[in-house]
């Protein structure tokens, strides 16, 4: 039987505000050792998410100010898929896979409650993996 996505996610996410600057999401990742944050709207709902890679390539490649720079500027909001907390594993991984993304939201009823990452999975699924491996020390 498959384990779901509550199992293995990680709990609590970083969040930031659309309009806050994008420094500040970083700020926030690096509190949380995190790769990513949730980006919320004004209600407090899932709008997007942003990943250091998103920061490196939108903001510091382009020379933009992370001070100035709104988060809404640098996330990613179209398209953004999001799973609820009682997919399986499975499922999360053949999304996953067919999407080419690292991580998912996890959301209930519009509000997160968790990330899912690759390295989550791998190592929920596979513990002996390199990417197991490599994720467990990375934390």
């Amino acid at each position: 039987m498959a384990s779901t996505v509550a199992d293995v996610m990680t709990r609590n996410p970083a969040t930031v505000g659309m309009d806050q600057p994008i420094a500040e999401a970083a700020r926030r990742m690096k509190t949380v050792n995190a790769g990513d944050v949730i980006v919320l709207d004004n209600t407090g709902r899932v709008a997007g998410i942003v990943t250091d890679r998103d920061i490196t390539l939108r903001v510091v490649a382009e020379g933009r100010d992370p001070e100035r720079t709104a988060t809404r500027e640098v996330c990613t909001q179209t398209g953004l898929i999001t799973i609820a907390p009682d997919t399986t594993t499975d499922t999360a991984v053949q999304l996953i896979r067919e999407r080419h993304i690292r991580r998912l939201p996890v959301v209930d009823k519009g509000r997160p409650v968790g990330v899912i990452s690759l390295g989550d999975l791998a190592r929920a699924l596979d513990p002996s993996s390199t990417l197991a491996e490599v994720s467990a020390a990375q934390r």
